[in-house]
Formats: C-alpha cells, structure tokens, sequence
C-alpha cells in the first residue's frame, strides 16, 4: 500500500478547516439569534460563503494533490503548495468578515486560484511526460 503523507494530511487540514468554517457561522447564528439559514443577517451570509466558497474548491486541490502525488512526482514541494492553500483559505473565512481583515479575502482568493491553477498544470506536464 502507498503512503500518502500529504494527502493524508491535507485531508486532515481540509476537514479540520471546514469545522473551524461551520463553528464560525454557528457563532454568528448564536449572536444574532437565528438557528435556521441566514435570517437576512449579512454577518451569518459572509460566513456562509465563506464556507460554500472553501467547498467549491478544496475537492479540486485535494484530487490534484492526491494525483499528483500517487504519480510519484509530488517530492517536498506538494506539501508547501498544500500548506500555503490552508493558510489562504484561513485568510479567506476571515477577510469574508470584512473590515480590517478584508484584505484576507483578496490574499486567500488569489492563493486558490494560482494553487489550483499551479496543481493543474503541474498534473497535465506529469500526465505528458514533461516532469
């Protein structure tokens, strides 16, 4: 059987992370008192997509890197990549709250989409025999 430290750990991130995203909208819910959907409440909506965003793309970036790394071709530089995606995507819940950390947002959105960019090409050379 194949070891896969980092898909396994990522994976590990990735739940970890959609946790910490659900705890955040359930303590928002708990502040404004809703306990169903969003209430019209913009708090608990940036929240929720926050979460519906991270959804969106942490399948993509997990298949990539479990792909990439039963390729054999992942080596030290797979983990980074991994890494610095959690890290964005931290980033990301909180800039979604707006004010201060805003600027998360916009930092955590360009780390996905040049990580899944990244893995992308990365998974198509190893497919063509470039890497």
């Amino acid at each position: 059987m194949t070891a896969l430290p980092v898909t396994l750990a990522a994976a590990a991130a990735a739940g970890i992370l959609n946790i910490w995203l659900a705890l955040r909208i359930n303590a928002a819910r708990s502040a404004a008192g809703v306990y169903l959907g969003d209430g019209g409440n913009e708090a608990i909506q940036r929240r929720m997509r926050a979460q519906a965003n991270y959804v969106e793309y942490t399948p993509f970036v997990l298949a990539l890197i479990v792909a990439i790394e039963l390729s054999g071709k992942g080596s030290w530089w797979l983990g980074v990549v991994a890494a610095v995606y959690f890290a964005g995507r931290i980033g990301h819940g909180f800039g979604m709250d707006g004010g201060a950390l805003l600027k998360g947002r916009f930092i955590g959105t360009i780390i996905t989409l040049l990580t899944l960019l990244g893995l992308s090409v990365a998974a198509a050379l190893i497919m063509a025999g470039v890497i």
